[in-house]
């Protein structure tokens, strides 16, 4: 099996465009440090993300990113950083290899996404990143196309642990 193929045959047509949108569009345009790639994928006047910082307790969880553009300045950040760390192994490879996003609810217009992160990166020194949490987005279909309308994210994986 290719490690970025789409889980969603194209008959599943919205599954298999949200899988693309927010698996293989988000970890191609986060390693180019390319926000362009996936700006038009959110709906950028009602947007909203919650972090819930790696913990179980959701009255802990925040609204860190009230707009777009505070998510925006958030992901940017990471790309680079992520940009200047010199890994042991193809990057891309690696986060379609601990990526996870095949619970998928659709119902209509709206979906609920469970994009799970579960594996380890091997950087260059011999340490190692390991990727450990999930991330619930919420989607609306305008147009014919799906967007983001907000997340709760950085939640443990699996929650309770």
């Amino acid at each position: 099996m290719t490690f970025d193929k789409n889980p969603f045959p194209a008959g599943d047509a919205d599954r298999h465009a949200l899988w693309e949108m927010l698996v293989r569009r988000d970890i191609d345009a986060f390693l180019s440090q390319d926000w362009s790639m996936v700006e038009d994928d959110f709906v950028a006047e009602s947007f909203f993300g919650m972090h819930a910082h790696f913990l179980n307790d959701a009255d802990a969880w925040r609204l860190q990113f009230p707009t777009l553009v505070a998510y925006r300045d958030e992901w940017l950040r990471q790309a680079k950083e992520t940009a200047a760390t010199e890994f042991a192994e193809p990057l891309r490879e690696a986060l379609f290899r601990v990526t996870n996003m095949r619970d998928i609810d659709v119902d209509g217009d709206r979906a609920v996404l469970h994009k799970k992160f579960n594996g380890s990166v091997t950087k260059a020194d011999g340490s190692v990143d390991r990727l450990k949490w999930q991330t619930l987005y919420f989607c609306s279909k305008a147009g014919g196309r799906w967007k983001i309308t907000g997340f709760v994210g950085y939640m443990p994986h699996p929650l309770g642990s």
